[in-house]
């Protein structure tokens, strides 16, 4: 494949990452509109952004699993179907099932995309895997902020089908980029390795950690009990270990639990940042929007002229670099106020920028054996992870910590703040914890709400504060990384023939 045959299907991939995130992004912002126009609860709310993000881990993993077969240039039609059919669903949308459909078959297509486009960018660019993979990620926040301009651009009074309506633009562009292009055969096909070797570059443990982590998000959807889940898991895992007996590459599994602080640190304070920072852009009279836009915007830059960067700290030192000043970026910004956070979230934005890209760079460089699916899995794992884990635990955080605030509050000032308005009792995968009775806050007076605002205002920046050790754990678990390479003679690429 010629160098310029190259440069123009990785074009059209990286416009296809693009969409996807435009895609993503409009869905976010109309998600509060639609509950007014549908009625729809703040669970069906919740259900239909969370219908974004596990089908397409189910779609990269299983599509990781055949793609070889029915080949790239197919997955990638079936993807523009998926993106085309959602939209006319979501046009015609007339309550919750519609949009909760059209959601659905949008999230399938862009797992369809990254199975596609991540194998196919590695076994284009085999010497620069880490840096064109990057490059490629640049599309994701691209898409972002190309689509949060517009949404805020275009103002409240334009209905929300125009809005939605214009994601045919990315569309359209990556489907005519992708008209008669021709995909490379995948490096793991082109040198023999069989599909065999391949399951066991995953391993046991690995499928152990994605098979737990759809069937209980697909369980979750179904209401299965836990011991229907359980019985799932440990057959799913069991037939896929007695064909392929073997663990599966220590390194790779280790990269996989790290998936889950390390998407937690970026999606999943991606996912809250516009709701934590509301306060300080309200009071610099700005669309709390566009922190995320900004932030976003930084992290396309960065990724996109990477090279220079991993060229010298090698993927090995960049991902200590990035974890380290992610760590300080967010502490900082859980205190920054006024325009000091744009400065605060400069710094984050920079630092999150290599963290996701380079975990599947290192993965493609490190494991050719397993080809287009423990590239994919790590994507899968950390989609999967902040749906499951991530977003819930710092949305956990802010909970807890308005009750400790009310709490403690009660305590100083001989107050019964904390019996009258903290009385929801739930329980999560961190376990129970109380919140705030909203329809008793709402009737509050002027200044029990000023109290309570002022704890709710405090616990997102201490919940900022919290998610702020998780880049510090896998500072920790780099490295150790980096040491491990350097005494095996440095970070290197494992190539196969």
């Amino acid at each position: 494949m010629d160098e310029k045959s190259k440069k123009s299907l990785f074009r059209a991939c990286f416009f296809a990452l693009m969409a996807t995130s435009f895609g993503f992004m409009l869905r976010a912002m109309l998600i509060t509109e639609w509950g007014v126009e549908f009625n729809l609860t703040k669970t069906q709310m919740g259900e239909i952004m969370g219908v974004g993000l596990w089908p397409f881990a189910v779609s990269i993993v299983l599509f990781s699993l055949i793609i070889d077969k029915i080949g790239y240039g197919r997955s990638m039609v079936i993807a523009f179907i998926c993106h085309i059919s959602s939209l006319v669903i979501t046009l015609l949308a007339n309550g919750y099932w519609m949009l909760y459909l059209g959601t659905f078959i949008f999230a399938l297509g862009n797992g369809i995309i990254e199975a596609t486009i991540n194998p196919a960018v590695t076994t284009m660019f085999p010497k620069e895997k880490t840096k064109w993979i990057n490059k490629l990620h640049a599309g994701w926040p691209g898409g972002m902020v190309f689509g949060g301009i517009i949404a805020i651009s275009m103002g409240e009074s334009i209905k929300w089908q125009y809005k939605i309506a214009i994601i045919i633009i990315p569309m359209l562009i990556y489907g005519f980029l992708m008209l008669n292009k021709k995909f490379p055969v995948q490096e793991r096909v082109a040198a023999g390795v069989s599909y065999k070797d391949m399951l066991k570059e995953l391993g046991i443990l690995g499928a152990l950690i994605i098979i737990s982590l759809i069937v209980f998000e697909v369980g979750n959807f179904f209401n299965l009990s836990q011991t229907v889940e359980i019985a799932l898991i440990i057959l799913f895992t069991a037939t896929f270990g007695l064909y392929v007996r073997a663990l599966g590459q220590p390194i790779f599994i280790i990269l996989l639990l790290i998936m889950f602080p390390l998407s937690t640190s970026e999606l999943g304070t991606d996912s809250w940042i516009v709701d934590l920072m509301a306060n300080e852009m309200t009071n610099l009279h700005l669309q709390p929007a566009w922190i995320l836009v900004y932030t976003a915007l930084i992290m396309s830059i960065a990724r996109f002229f990477a090279g220079p960067v991993i060229k010298k700290l090698k993927p090995s030192g960049l991902l200590i670099f990035s974890s380290a000043i992610a760590a300080a970026g967010l502490f900082f910004l859980s205190m920054a106020t006024g325009i000091v956070i744009f400065i605060a979230a400069t710094i984050y934005g920079f630092a999150k920028s290599y963290l996701w890209p380079t975990m599947i760079g290192i993965v493609g460089e490190r494991f050719p054996k397993g080809g287009a699916l423990t590239l994919n899995v790590t994507t899968g794992v950390g989609m999967m992870a902040v749906g499951i884990v991530g977003a819930v635990f710092l949305g956990f955080a802010q909970d807890k910590g308005i009750d400790n605030r009310i709490a403690e509050f009660d305590r100083m000032n001989q107050t019964m703040l904390h019996e009258k308005y903290i009385s929801v009792e739930k329980n999560s995968i961190f376990g129970a914890y109380q919140t705030l009775d909203i329809v008793k806050f709402e009737n509050a007076t002027v200044n029990e709400r000023i109290v309570i605002e002022n704890s709710m205002l405090g616990a997102k920046k201490e919940a900022l504060k919290t998610v702020a050790i998780l880049p510090v754990i896998i500072l920790v678990f780099f490295i150790v990384l980096f040491f491990y390479f350097k005494k095996r003679g440095g970070y290197k690429q494992v190539e196969i023939t």
